[in-house]
């Protein structure tokens, strides 16, 4: 178990590593080279559609050839060729292709790093493996000292650097996919062949990648309106930093403590629940006011908003999909949250301007009415034997979940 989850701990830090020296500069290398701001929009709007699209086709094809952890170093390594070609001096549309290339391939490496651990972890039944949020939050906490230490870097070299450091943790991060466990796919399994179309048909899959979305979604304002909104308050930069460093905080307290914890407590449904019902809270307070007081307290809930709901959600993802489909199954759950995401984040700019902080009203209601989805979810479970098991099987609806 040791040895396995030092494995995850290596490629999940290496790959949020990367992410965090280079994600939260890249607008600025683009405009380094200096791209017109409508042309800086172009590249970031298409490199995000292209993720979406991405990461489907490869999870797919990494369960078509019963290679996850093979895709996954593949693709590591493509993003750190493309992360290196930044590096040249091209023109506009040399440098569109490449970020597009760039987003393509490293779309789906968090999802498939996320499948390959949550097989090999407790998150399995029949697994008696490491606690998959030890190696999750290994990754959270390495993004933030990506960052940090990207701060420091571009501070004494040009932005172009982060890219070229990023494209070094890719590098390990595809050394360090062929050292873990490859996804174990039972014998009854391997012998028919599981479809596409039986996943999509799923309703538990269906369902719970609709309540993740609406409450992962609801962060949207947040996520691109909050800095605004305080500074609007006149709440300064500094504070403004550590308001939101306490959810960063809070997301690495809940992965790798306080989160399998409560779930020892707490069934994957009730927290999803909880979760919902946070977000809701969550995004009322900032609507109601801006009292640093208030929002020192409402900040660190994304630990729970976030972090337990992702802990939830794997749980129950593991045991609602067969192992065939893993990587599969990981990108679309994906693809869900990121396309709703990306709706109430065009929704947020329309509502901000019209309504301003009132907008985080909306969200609430949006957190809110994931809890219906939660409750399908639940009769769903309840109802439905799980991949793999035959009605009336001992653990057949592996009541625990429930």
């Amino acid at each position: 178990m040791g040895s396995d989850l030092s494995r995850f701990v290596a490629l999940f830090s290496s790959l949020y590593l990367g992410f965090g020296l280079a994600s939260p500069f890249f607008p600025i290398f683009l405009s380094s080279r200096g791209i017109a701001p409508d042309q800086i929009g172009l590249v970031l709007s298409l490199s995000g559609a292209i993720r979406l699209a991405s990461g489907p086709l490869v999870g797919r094809l990494a369960d078509h050839i019963h290679h996850v952890r093979g895709v996954l170093s593949t693709v590591s390594l493509l993003a750190a060729a493309f992360a290196l070609l930044f590096s040249t001096h091209s023109p506009f549309w040399i440098l569109l292709f490449i970020s597009v290339s760039y987003a393509a391939a490293l779309a789906p490496t968090t999802g498939l790093a996320d499948a390959l651990a949550l097989r090999s972890s407790r998150a399995t039944p029949t697994s008696s493996g490491f606690e998959y949020g030890w190696a999750r939050g290994s990754g959270s906490a390495a993004f933030v000292l990506g960052s940090l230490l990207s701060g420091q870097l571009l501070s004494t070299f040009a932005p172009v650097s982060a890219l070229i450091v990023q494209a070094i943790c890719l590098v390990f991060a595809a050394g360090a996919a062929l050292a873990v466990p490859e996804i174990r796919i039972p014998r009854e399994e391997r012998a028919k062949t599981v479809r596409l179309a039986s996943l999509l048909r799923n309703a538990r899959f269906v369902l719970l990648v609709l309540a993740a979305a609406l409450i992962l979604g609801s962060h949207a304002m947040h996520d691109s309106f909050a800095i605004i909104t305080w500074q609007a308050a006149h709440i300064t930069p500094p504070v403004a930093s550590v308001l939101w460093s306490e959810q960063v905080i809070a997301e690495v307290v809940v992965f790798l403590y306080a989160g399998p914890r409560v779930l020892q407590v707490l069934s994957p449904l009730s927290a999803m629940a909880l979760a919902a019902v946070t977000a809701a809270v969550r995004w009322t307070v900032l609507g109601q006011t801006s009292s640093v007081l208030a929002l020192g307290f409402a900040e660190p809930l994304h630990g729970i908003t976030f972090a337990l709901l992702h802990l939830a959600c794997m749980r129950i993802l593991v045991m609602v999909t067969p192992a065939s489909l893993a990587g599969t199954a990981q990108t679309i759950y994906a693809f869900g949250i990121g396309v709703c995401s990306v709706a109430l984040t065009f929704c947020s700019g329309l509502l901000y301007e019209r309504v301003g902080r009132g907008s985080f009203f909306v969200m609430a209601v949006v957190a809110a009415a994931a809890l219906p989805a939660v409750w399908l979810l639940a009769r769903a479970i309840a109802s439905t034997p799980f991949p793999g098991s035959r009605t009336g099987e001992p653990g057949s609806h592996t009541p625990h979940l429930v």
